[in-house]
């Protein structure tokens, strides 16, 4: 008996991955449109809709760094069809972060399903800005405490995690401001009403290709493909690295053929030329990882940055 319910229950799975998606299925991106989050969502939506024979849906539910969207899928049915765009702060950020409330806890609640992006982060300001260094910005933070500012995502974003770093290993005192995610955050930037950002290069490729934004520093090891030339922030602030990815996670009890077959999806897509293309033109470095892979790269983070929070002293904002 035990066996047949076995093979029954293998088959059902077997079934269920052949015969999904059965209707259009949905990535829930927590971020505003016109951000990295929301391009790497839509293009990637874009590549995987001929594969899975149905259209996948974007749906932007921005708010609280992410957390709006990642409760909406961490309580909905864990049947693959809605699934959330998962950044790194989102997953091994905020859930660490003092003084968080969060509804939800990301690395309970919500499974790996595949890793897309790897996003390397840079230090940019207004082009009308004086600022020409990361030193510059330092020099300015030091000479007055608090009126120097940066733009981040939300409590536990990757943004507030390297303003208030930077801060710290800086001894300098700079003021955060929360946007309900990077691409809202822009027009303060650009006009110099917020003093710099720390943030994926996808955020703000645009702008410095216009002339709108001035890029100090690449703040991830190793640089960034799109600016080879450009200088590490952590050569300015000796230990200062940030980098990070998006993935796709959904709620825990999602099936594993369906897991599996959302990550074929996305392995595929990452060998479409076409989307590779414009995803390295936004600033953007296709890393596919499928779920174990992914749930290795999440907890190697969730340790680094638990560290990062506890020696800097970080809080929510």
């Amino acid at each position: 008996m035990r066996a047949l319910l076995l093979i029954l229950v293998l088959l059902g799975g077997t079934a269920q991955a052949q015969d999904f998606p059965s209707r259009p299925p949905r990535l829930v991106a927590g971020f505003s449109a016109g951000g990295t989050l929301d391009i790497v969502a839509r293009l990637m939506a874009e590549g995987m809709s001929p594969l899975l024979g149905q259209r996948v849906v974007v749906e932007n539910r921005p708010g609280a760094n992410g957390m709006i969207a990642a409760e909406g899928v961490a309580r909905g049915p864990a049947d693959g069809y809605a699934l959330l765009v998962c950044p790194m702060g989102t997953m091994t950020i905020s859930p660490q972060l003092p003084g968080a409330s969060l509804p939800i806890d990301p690395p309970k609640d919500l499974v790996p399903v595949a890793n897309m992006i790897a996003a390397q982060h840079a230090m940019v300001v207004s082009a009308a800005a004086p600022w020409r260094s990361v030193e510059e910005v330092v020099a300015a933070a030091r000479a007055r405490p608090g009126a120097v500012s940066y733009a981040t995502a939300g409590a536990g974003s990757g943004q507030q995690l390297s303003g208030a770093w930077l801060a710290r290993l800086t001894g300098t005192e700079m003021t955060p401001i929360p946007y309900r995610g990077m691409a809202p955050a822009m027009p303060d930037i650009v006009a110099g009403r917020t003093s710099f950002a720390i943030t994926n290069i996808g955020d703000v490729a645009g702008q410095v290709a216009g002339g709108e934004l001035r890029l100090l520093a690449v703040a991830s090891a190793g640089g960034s493909p799109l600016y080879p030339g450009a200088p590490l922030l952590g050569d300015a602030v000796p230990g200062f690295e940030v980098s990070g990815w998006i993935g796709l996670c959904g709620p825990r009890g999602l099936p594993r053929p369906v897991v599996a077959r959302w990550a074929s999806a996305v392995a595929r897509a990452l060998e479409d030329p076409g989307i590779l293309a414009r995803l390295r033109e936004g600033g953007m470095t296709p890393r596919y990882e499928d779920a174990a892979g992914l749930a290795r790269t999440m907890e190697a983070d969730r340790a680094k940055w638990g560290r990062v929070i506890r020696e800097a002293d970080i809080r929510a904002e």
